[in-house]
């Protein structure tokens, strides 16, 4: 089925389009944009400052600045991307009130100037709740990628105030998306609305990886120059995300690997002076595979005994196996059911033994095996399920609109 086209679509994403690894929203709405569709993008509003003592503010009051600077541009795709200004104090009434008629002044005459009417209303942060109703939408779609109320650790919001924001989306949206089976298996409203729209892969751009001798890619020399073994790593580098005493006893137990990390760092890490870790600037994603193709095994050493991680479902596990390269991560409930192509450590010691047992492999069925596993599931596939679901809820909205007439 293919995408449908002619349509309007606000997107408020929880995410940076210009700061982060391209993440679900991102993929899907350049999918929209291309099937002939109006989108507008909106950088995240936030679900708060960090309190003043958190390391983490100035560098996310810089990182949003850069964002402003950019005012509203367009993506290769017609993508119009803005980050509008708006009140970080989420847990006051006023400030959200104030935020609804800021953000509806903002983005009502972007859309209009941009050609939008009616709009597919997209959310992808709860705070972005209190715009159901503002814009005209003629559907509204909620996204849930994360435990929201249990992120405790990049803002000051009360996260009971997250909960009611959240559970309002659910209440008010047409559809529901989950990223992970953890947040669809726990979800307790809207159930019948309710969708896991799993992450996906860029299949022919990540397989690329994999080839061998005229169509191999060259090693971004970056990465060649780094001695081997390499475990690479891309995408957020976060203290609290990535488990930094399994890197600090690997320097001293396994002195010869070297921890190859791509990507944004909100500030400092503790490993970042140790012997064998190597620190990169996140790179364009066009060019990243060229970066990945000089990995010898493709990590993931998060803390996930964390509430907020476990329930992760992290998009490059994906992009990791359409690789081919052997990869190692964390356990996450999200990705138990591909346990059979992956390498899921327990315990810091079965990190070390699943790491050995990856550089030692020699297997191109092993390798074929793990890209046949994500072959089939790209984004061109999920945009096309998601659009028939839209659909769906439009023609129900048109007759039970019709009924009532």
């Amino acid at each position: 089925m293919p995408i449908f086209s002619g349509k309007s679509i606000v997107c408020f994403g929880g995410e940076d389009w210009w700061y982060h690894h391209p993440h679900s929203k991102n993929h899907l709405m350049r999918r929209f944009a291309r099937a002939g569709n109006r989108v507008v993008f909106v950088n995240s509003i936030s679900m708060g400052l960090p309190s003043l003592s958190n390391k983490d503010l100035l560098p996310r009051l810089r990182r949003k600045l850069r964002s402003y600077a950019k005012l509203a541009r367009t993506t290769g795709e017609g993508i119009t991307v803005v980050s509008p200004a708006a009140l970080p104090f989420h847990g006051s009434a006023a400030a959200r009130a104030a935020n609804r008629r800021l953000l509806a002044a903002q983005i009502g005459l972007l859309a209009r100037r941009r050609g939008l009417s009616k709009p597919i209303l997209w959310i992808a942060i709860p705070t972005a709740a209190d715009m159901i109703g503002c814009l005209g939408e003629s559907l509204v779609v909620y996204h849930v990628s994360d435990k929201y109320d249990a992120n405790l650790m990049d803002h000051a919001t009360d996260p009971a105030t997250i909960r009611r924001l959240h559970e309002r989306a659910i209440d008010r949206a047409d559809l529901v998306f989950y990223s992970g089976r953890k947040l669809l298996d726990e979800a307790t409203r809207g159930r019948e609305r309710s969708y896991l729209l799993e992450q996906a892969v860029d299949f022919e751009h990540w397989s690329r990886v994999g080839a061998k001798g005229d169509g191999a890619l060259r090693i971004a020399p970056e990465i060649a120059a780094i001695p081997r073994p390499r475990l690479g790593y891309f995408g957020a580098i976060e203290p609290w995300l990535v488990d930094q005493e399994l890197v600090k006893r690997a320097a001293r137990e396994r002195p010869s690997w070297r921890w190859v990390f791509i990507g944004n760092k909100s500030r400092g890490m503790e490993i970042e002076e140790l012997p064998n870790t190597h620190f990169l600037p996140a790179v364009a994603y066009d060019v990243l595979p060229r970066y990945a193709a000089g990995f010898d095994v493709c990590v993931l050493p998060w803390e996930t005994e964390r509430a907020f991680t476990s329930y992760g479902s992290a998009i490059k596990v994906r992009e990791y196996l359409a690789t081919g390269k052997p990869v190692v991560i964390s356990p996450l409930p999200e990705y138990e059911p591909m346990r059979d192509v992956l390498r899921i450590a327990r315990s810091r010691e079965d990190f070390f033994r699943l790491v050995e047992d990856a550089l030692a492999e020699d297997d191109e069925e092993a390798s074929r095996r793990r890209q046949e596993s994500v072959k089939e599931g790209t984004w061109d596939a999920r945009a096309e399920w998601v659009s028939g679901l839209i659909e769906e809820a439009l023609a129900k909205r048109d007759n039970l609109r019709g009924a009532g007439e």
